[in-house]
């Protein structure tokens, strides 16, 4: 079964640098997964494996902490959930593409916790609620981004990673 595996908190420099791709795809494979393939240095990978979604989250967590030494966060969703977050995107016609995130976790958003997050003034800024994800408009203008992962990390509770619309439609069909 393909697995999407996204990754939170890699970074270009530091602890949780991943320094090549090559190395993360060939240090999964050797952990059991099938058919790596990694897309952009940001931590999206996409592999073949029949381990259960949470099997898969420990197995790529502790080879990255042992291999690499990157404390990285993981989400895992399957290529379904990633078209269909895309399918469902809010925002038309009139907005920058490029502007548009969507926010994964694999954890349970309190419905009141939400509740209570969409019901806040972000100015430019737009967020909204869907079956598979956040999705958040974050425009050039805004002089202060307020919205970020760890913002709605910290509101919600949750653990999550952002990508962009352009980086889920690829890998719902990678």
């Amino acid at each position: 079964m393909k697995k999407i595996i996204l990754l939170r908190g890699v970074t270009p420099t530091g602890q949780n640098r991943i320094p090549k791709m090559a190395y993360l795809r060939e240090v999964l494979e050797i952990a059991g997964l099938q058919s790596v393939e990694t897309y952009i240095q940001s931590g999206n990978i996409v592999c073949e494996t029949d381990l259960a979604d949470k099997d898969v989250k420990n197995l790529v967590y502790d080879t990255i902490l042992k291999n690499i030494g990157a404390n990285l966060s993981v989400i895992i969703k399957n290529p379904d959930q990633l078209a269909k977050a895309a399918q469902e995107n809010p925002f038309g016609e009139g907005y920058d593409s490029s502007r548009i995130h969507l926010v994964f976790t694999n954890d349970t958003i309190s419905s009141s916790k939400i509740a209570e997050l969409l019901a806040q003034d972000f100015g430019d800024e737009e967020l909204y609620a869907g079956s598979q994800c956040l999705y958040m408009y974050l425009p050039r203008e805004a002089k202060k981004k307020k919205m970020n992962t760890n913002f709605l990390e910290k509101q919600l509770g949750i653990t999550a990673t952002m990508r962009k619309l352009g980086v889920v439609l690829r890998l719902s069909q990678m």
